[in-house]
């Protein structure tokens, strides 16, 4: 006899940038919103950096510019990308090529890609551009960016991720 009331398998995704205090928290943050919004409730999300100051926080204007579209940056603390992350994760998006790189180098090149891989047009496979000392109207941009690049991306993994 089997157990139809199996608890579903976790799902873990990894968003890596520079110092873990702009991009990849944003992009954590509106992947919950985003994952939430279509009803998932199996799929966990972390994010990381590649030259991150643990324990730092968000650039100032991420919790806002977020806040403008309903998305709670919630408490952030950087964190270094590690062996551990990499292994602990199932996807990796990385906001560039050289963040990608950092990854594969710590055996993550099976499960990782661009945080841009799966848009259309001329964003698809580009980096997210630092946001770090722009203005809001800089952390708006990268917000947007990001905003389509989860969605196009969370489009991509419905087939395995949706319950």
């Amino acid at each position: 006899m089997t157990d139809d009331t199996a608890t579903p398998v976790s799902y873990n995704l990894l968003f890596v940038c520079t110092g873990n205090t702009c991009r990849s928290p944003m992009a954590a943050a509106l992947a919950r919103a985003a994952i939430a919004g279509r009803g998932w409730s199996n799929v966990r999300v972390r994010s990381a950096g590649v030259a991150a100051s643990p324990g730092a926080p968000a650039s100032d204007p991420v919790g806002p510019v977020l806040a403008e579209d309903g998305v709670e940056l919630g408490a952030h603390e950087a964190r270094p990308l590690t062996p551990e992350l990499v292994a602990w994760a199932d996807s990796i998006f990385a906001m560039s090529p050289g963040h990608l790189s950092a990854v594969e180098a710590m055996g993550g090149s099976d499960k990782s890609a661009l945080v841009t891989e799966f848009l259309q047009g001329d964003e698809a496979g580009r980096a997210i551009p630092d946001p770090i000392g722009g203005d809001v109207e800089t952390y708006r941009r990268t917000r947007r960016q990001l905003a389509r690049a989860i969605d196009a991306l969370l489009d991509r993994l419905e087939p395995i991720l949706a319950p």
